[in-house]
């Protein structure tokens, strides 16, 4: 008789080992709440340098945690660019990461395990309540309870079509209800209920709002609050874009007449501040929720948004672009293993994956492409990426380091080139500057290694 040799445990029987071992640790782990905001720009926080808004929660936030000003989208191969933003979050994979030609993110894959998964496998009751802009099917492996859950893009913010909670994923259109308050409202409500029944628990809430999206209607006291001619327009603002990027006439970008009017913009920039205001006020609901079962100093809180907006910044208005007021959004960590700070090293949304995994003591799976954030938080290092590469449907490409950008444009052939250190806001295009031409063949060099390492199937040679 031969002896065989053993063979080694199959993957799926060593992560329900794994997770049996984890999950008796979990109470030992301190809770999550991550929150996502919907197209905000990650210059309205007051703390962070807007004087024209009020955000007294957020700014609490940036004060006790930890701010990285330099954070961005990677973009997407789609209008909707929430939806593969969203998915890169869950995932912690890049763009190119795991997208089907057919869905762009649609669908996320079970071959990619989301962290509410991860977490959840690991002990954590996860909880999910807000916009899911990706299939049914994934929301249910992610979470063992929430609701209200929207799932699609955008709506109505006080007739918003929900569903509870379906532990068996039963999300018909009979168990479907509309909203019967303002959506900041309604999924920060249900937060603080979760919250409250899971006093003792440790849980894993993932928030994702609605707004600032539009339609921006806030409740009336706070629309009245900003008054249009009291705010600047931005200083990137243009009536029209200087030439066809390849995404001018899509629906974001309509909401408007062009050339951009600036009484029209102010207006946009009023309810835009007032839903973010809005918003900031039931998350203060949220924090005091925390306080108030003891968990305030146990709980990792997490802020961010899927992507930015331009609102009049270079005539555009939607968020298809690959300027900094589109890609770059509001990233803020607080909690325990978390000290106050800031830094402006360049990093993704969906490094946030692997940052948690580490905070809360759980290994992310070898699919995860992201980097942790905590050595920067920690102080033991400046960075962890060189730079930053974007990318947009098949029109636009991007990569920026510490202080150059570059913008391709390649279905016109057009480049642009900017000084980041010194125009932050994107003012002056530099690519004619022949004393620049060293650093334009530099920054094209770093736009395809870019596109390699981020297997983008839009590799054209200059």
């Amino acid at each position: 008789m031969s002896i065989q040799p053993l063979r080694p445990l199959p993957a799926v029987l060593l992560m329900v080992l794994w997770c049996g071992y984890a999950a008796s640790r979990a109470a030992d782990r301190p809770n999550v709440v991550f929150l996502l905001a919907d197209d905000q720009r990650a210059d309205t926080i007051s703390a962070l340098g807007n004087p024209y808004i009020r955000t007294p929660n957020l700014d609490q936030l940036v004060r006790r945690g930890f701010a990285f000003t330099r954070a961005y989208c990677m973009g997407s191969q789609v209008q909707a660019v929430c939806m593969p933003s969203r998915a890169m979050m869950l995932t912690g994979r890049g763009l190119f990461g795991a997208m089907r030609a057919s869905d762009d993110w649609g669908r996320i894959s079970v071959a990619y395990a989301m962290w509410p998964e991860v977490l959840r496998a690991a002990g954590y009751k996860t909880i999910g309540i807000g916009k899911w802009h990706n299939d049914r099917a994934s929301y249910t492996r992610a979470f063992s309870a929430g609701g209200p859950v929207f799932f699609g893009a955008m709506g109505d913010h006080s007739h918003l079509p929900v569903y509870d909670y379906n532990a068996n994923g039963n999300y018909g259109s009979t168990n479907r209800h509309m909203t019967a308050r303002h959506s900041s409202e309604l999924f920060a409500n249900a937060a603080v209920a979760h919250i409250r029944a899971s006093k003792g628990k440790p849980f894993a809430m993932y928030v994702a709002f609605t707004a600032p999206h539009d339609p921006r209607a806030a409740p009336a006291a706070y629309m009245k609050s900003y008054l249009p001619a009291a705010l600047p327009l931005p200083e990137n603002f243009m009536p029209e874009h200087p030439f066809d990027n390849g995404d001018m006439n899509v629906r974001g970008e309509q909401l408007l007449p062009r050339p951009r009017k600036p009484g029209a913009i102010k207006r946009e920039l009023a309810a835009y501040y007032a839903m973010i205001s809005h918003l900031d006020t039931q998350i203060g609901g949220i924090f005091k929720a925390l306080r108030d079962i003891g968990a305030g100093q146990n709980t990792i809180v997490i802020y961010a948004a899927d992507n930015g907006l331009a609102l009049g910044s270079h005539g555009l208005l939607g968020k298809g672009s690959l300027y900094e007021h589109s890609m770059r959004v509001p990233l803020i960590i607080a909690g325990p293993g978390v000290p106050a700070g800031s830094s402006a090293a360049l990093c993704y949304l969906y490094d946030v994956y692997p940052t948690l995994c580490e905070l809360v003591g759980v290994s992310p799976p070898g699919t995860v492409q992201g980097k942790s954030l905590l050595p920067i938080v920690r102080g033991e290092q400046q960075s962890v990426r060189d730079s930053i590469f974007c990318a947009y449907r098949d029109v636009q490409r991007m990569v920026s380091n510490d202080r150059w950008k570059l913008i391709y444009y390649p279905k016109i052939g057009r480049l642009q080139l900017f000084d980041l250190a010194n125009d932050p806001n994107e003012t002056s295009d530099l690519i004619m500057d022949g004393g620049l031409n060293e650093q334009v063949i530099k920054m094209i060099d770093e736009l395809g290694i870019g596109q390699w390492q981020a297997g983008d199937p839009l590799i054209q040679p200059f």
